[in-house]
């Protein structure tokens, strides 16, 4: 801290070393003056205008300082400018201590005439030191007897700065007992003495905590503290005290030998041996020292004879304090001896039923009391009462006889018996009391009905649980007891998708645990509302109803459904075309898969399972979309056969796989052409290959020329058979048909892709055009999906039931020229 406020005036010193320098030519001597912890390099002195030099001729000439001493120069020659500058830190301390003035002499030498100059630098002092304690805190101990205004020194401070910069005061934190006087000697050397103003008193207050200060003259002035803790020394100044002058205290005849009457307790504000109290009895006339004993520690006044009323009813004992030295008070005792009531009180009960109903009325008699003490006057007054805060009250009935009643209703579920204690007490002092103690039992009354926890409950099953498996506990509680506490169970009837419920469902009428009599299904349904009756044997019973919502848990049971491609029923299988100009990421087809669980066991992913060329194609794990992964190359051949699998997310997973042909070319004639260009080979696939799709062009050919003669023609029809559906549907509108896919709450969307086809008489001349995908909802009912019919069908083949050879042909033909694919489930 004192060397970052030295630095922060260094360049307020550095200005007073340019304007104060001194510079002084004559009998060969130069004199500068500049304040201590100057940095490094801190010009002094233009030595060489001093010198009567130019800057540059200090250096040519060879100018040097030379040191007196074995230490390393404080101060160097600047070449450049020919100033005097520091070589290091200066401090003035270090250098001169506690001398008032502090002078550096070297001597400056120039070679080149063997002239030597005495140079004189004074070392002006900064107040960079703060007055120190060599301890930082100091204790004084004093007897509290010592006289006011007696002196003790104290530890002086030190403060390695000169001038006003050194000690200049001290100063005491303020309080009461204590003042600072400070003696000063030769040399200006301050010593502290601490000076006792008031008489101290260590009951009051036995350590005093001061602060003494020490401050220099600086500016910004500087200070340091020490803690001085004053301990106060004991002195035997307080005798022993009671808390009083007299003792009253009175005593039965009757005590036993050795019972404490009571203790006394003298305090001696001192400490140590000055507080060390000890008791003993004074002289007492007649007989009393043999009858009471007093502790000399503790104080405790005892009996050692026993007591007799009609000698003595009143005894003065006089009881001395003392403490170490010998300081001591007195006090008395006055021992009053009391009559002994010696007769306790009878109680008998003459008259008890032994059990009570719970419904029983105010007021109902319930035992006949009798008390007797056989004591006269004040000790004979009897008074009876009973412990407690109990449903009971004691009515004074003739003589000495008292009748025990309820005072309220009584409960039996809260408190089933009571233990009723009667206690009987005379007038006497002390007064003596008797005890009696009466077990009553409260019978129980059918007033509370079986309660449940819970107003309502919920169980959860998975489906295909074994047939017999327990649901769920159902728990009432009755806290009546025997039979109007005994519960029974039973299920309330009710139908579910037309069968009884108590064909599904069973209770134990005993224990209140449900059992499935049959095995689950999730599909079929999913939630049971029960109520559940508890009801007791009491007379008339009581009972109460609580709900039961049994869920059913789905597990994963079914196998994904592949909805498209579906299966063809004639053997055959469809073929999906891509273009040889198609870039990576052309939709070729899609799979359409369904399944009839729900939550994560209905979550399909679909992946590539096998290909005849590896990386061509790419399936979408959520969509099914099936994708090029690259570009068609010509090495690519022209048939390429795909599995798909379709997995669940269930657990254990379940899956299907569907098996996808797809034909590359940019049109048909192409594939014709592509097939005859390749040379024969003795291997004959080739050429069996290229029959084969020479008959397939021709049969698609045929096919799609049957499919427009048969649209035609129900076309014609649908208008015919349109009259005969509303008719037999008792005039129902029927509605619009759509693209649209659910199963079992499943949806999916399908999206369909169809290829224009242009055919003229050369066939080598039909084109196949792929256009952008055109989308359409088309809703398919719930039981074609369970009979996994075929899907994507037309409005014209759906009204073409009768036909079942001409649906299945147009329903080929058109999975031959479309794509179809579905998107994702909602």
């Amino acid at each position: 801290m004192n060397r970052l406020r030295c630095r922060q005036g260094r360049g307020l010193a550095l200005l007073c070393v340019l304007l104060g320098t001194l510079c002084e030519t004559g009998a060969g001597q130069i004199r500068y003056s500049i304040p201590e912890e100057l940095d490094k390099g801190s010009f002094v002195g233009n030595i060489a205008k001093d010198l009567g030099l130019e800057p540059e001729e200090l250096a040519e000439r060879g100018g040097r300082i030379v040191s007196r001493g074995k230490t390393p120069p404080l101060f160097a020659l600047s070449p450049r400018s020919g100033g005097l500058v520091t070589a290091g830190r200066v401090d003035r301390e270090e250098l001169c201590a506690h001398s008032p003035r502090c002078l550096v002499k070297f001597n400056v030498l120039i070679e080149d005439k063997l002239n030597i100059f005495e140079v004189e630098i004074e070392i002006k002092d900064v107040n960079d030191n703060a007055p120190d304690f060599l301890t930082e805190e100091l204790e004084i101990k004093i007897s509290e007897l010592t006289s006011p205004g007696t002196r003790f020194p104290l530890k002086t401070a030190f403060d390695p700065d000169v001038g006003l910069n050194a000690l200049q005061k001290y100063q005491l934190s303020p309080n009461d007992y204590f003042s600072l006087a400070v003696k000063s000697v030769s040399g200006g050397a301050k010593y502290p003495e601490l000076i006792l103003e008031r008489a101290l008193d260590r009951e009051e207050e036995n350590v005093h905590q001061l602060v003494l200060s020490a401050s220099d003259g600086g500016d910004p002035v500087r200070s340091g503290d020490m803690r001085i803790q004053v301990v106060v020394l004991d002195a035997n100044d307080n005798p022993p005290e009671f808390p009083q002058p007299e003792y009253h205290v009175s005593v039965l005849e009757n005590v036993p030998v050795g019972t404490r009457l009571l203790r006394v307790n003298a305090t001696d504000p001192d400490e140590g041996f000055n507080a060390q109290v000890s008791y003993t009895l004074d002289k007492m006339p007649g007989n009393a020292a043999q009858i009471f004993h007093l502790d000399s520690v503790t104080g405790d006044l005892s009996i050692l004879r026993s007591l007799d009323y009609e000698d003595a009813m009143f005894y003065e004992i006089k009881i001395e304090a003392k403490d170490g030295p010998g300081l001591l008070s007195r006090a008395k005792v006055l021992v009053t001896v009391l009559d002994v009531n010696d007769n306790a009180p009878e109680v008998t009960v003459t008259s008890l039923t032994g059990s009570v109903p719970e419904d029983a009325t105010p007021g109902r008699e319930v035992a006949l009391i009798n008390v007797h003490d056989r004591d006269s006057g004040q000790n004979g007054q009897v008074t009876v009462f009973a412990l407690g805060n109990l449903p009971f009250d004691l009515e004074k009935s003739i003589d000495y006889y008292y009748r025990l009643v309820t005072a309220r209703s009584l409960d039996r579920e809260q408190v089933s018996e009571y233990n009723l204690t009667l206690r009987a007490t005379d007038g006497g002092t002390p007064s003596l009391s008797t005890e009696a103690h009466i077990h009553l039992r409260v019978t129980d009354v059918n007033d509370n009905p079986p309660t449940f926890a819970h107003t309502s409950y919920a169980a959860y099953i998975p489906e295909n649980n074994p047939r017999g498996t327990s649901i769920f506990a159902l728990t009432a509680h009755d806290p009546d007891s025997d039979s109007n506490g005994l519960i029974t169970y039973t299920l309330t009837e009710g139908t579910l998708q037309g069968a009884p419920l108590s064909s599904y469902i069973s209770i134990n009428s005993d224990s209140g645990i449900l059992y499935a009599l049959r095995s689950f299904d999730y599909e079929q349904f999913r939630e049971l509302q029960l109520w559940v009756t508890a009801s007791d044997s009491g007379d008339p019973s009581l009972s109460s109803n609580v709900s039961l919502s049994l869920f059913i848990l789905d597990q994963n049971d079914n196998v994904p459904e592949i909805l498209y491609p579906a299966l063809p029923t004639d053997g055959s299988t469809g073929v999906e075309l891509a273009p040889r100009s198609a870039e990576p990421g052309y939709l070729v087809t899609k799979v359409v898969a369904v399944d009839r669980d729900s939550g994560q066991n209905a979550w399909l992913s679909y992946r590539l399972l096998k290909a005849s060329e590896p990386g061509l194609f790419a399936v979408g794990v959520h969509t099914g979309e099936v994708r090029t992964a690259r570009a068609l190359q010509d090495r690519d051949a022209l048939k390429q056969s795909l599995v798909v699998a379709v997995q669940d997310h269930g657990q254990p997973p379940l899956s299907a796989t569907v098996t996808l042909t797809v034909a590359v070319a940019d049109s048909i004639p192409d594939v014709l052409a592509d097939l005859g260009s390749l040379e024969p080979s003795p291997n004959s696939d080739a050429s069996d290959l290229t029959l084969y799709l020479v008959v397939a062009v021709a049969v698609v050919s045929c096919v799609f020329l049957a499919f427009v003669i048969v649209l035609l023609a129900l076309r014609v029809r649908r208008w015919y058979q349109s009259r005969l559906l509303q008719a037999s549907c008792g005039g129902t509108a029927r509605g619009p048909a759509t693209h649209f896919v659910g199963v079992d709450g499943v949806q999916a969307f399908l999206q369909t892709y169809s290829h224009e086809v242009s055919l003229t008489a050369d066939s080598r001349k039909s084109h196949l055009i792929f256009p952008q995908p055109n989308y359409a909802d088309t809703l398919i009912s719930h039981e074609s999906c369970e009979k996994s019919e075929p899907l994507l069908i037309s409005q014209e083949l759906l009204e073409a039931k009768g036909d079942s050879r001409l649906l299945q042909d147009k329903y080929w033909a058109k999975m031959k020229f479309s794509n179809t694919t579905s998107g994702r489930r909602c």
